[in-house]
């Protein structure tokens, strides 16, 4: 992917919306999209897992690979 703002990190993004950590494991970060889905899951029981969705959402929106 290019980078913020590119078409990858809107697609990463949008799939971040639906399912926490989705949009970082589209974007080959394996261990940051299992922390951010298991975050997401344990805290929505006690009404927090909005937070750590919102974070996942912003997190592969503006993503820039190491160059």
């Amino acid at each position: 992917m290019a980078g913020q703002g590119s078409a990858g990190n809107v697609l990463a993004a949008l799939c971040s919306f639906f399912i926490p950590g989705l949009g970082q494991l589209l974007q080959g970060r394996l261990l940051m999209a299992i922390v951010q889905f298991c975050l997401a899951a344990v805290l929505w029981f006690v009404l927090l897992g909005w937070v750590i969705h919102l974070w996942s959402i912003l997190d592969a929106a503006l993503f820039r690979p190491r160059q």
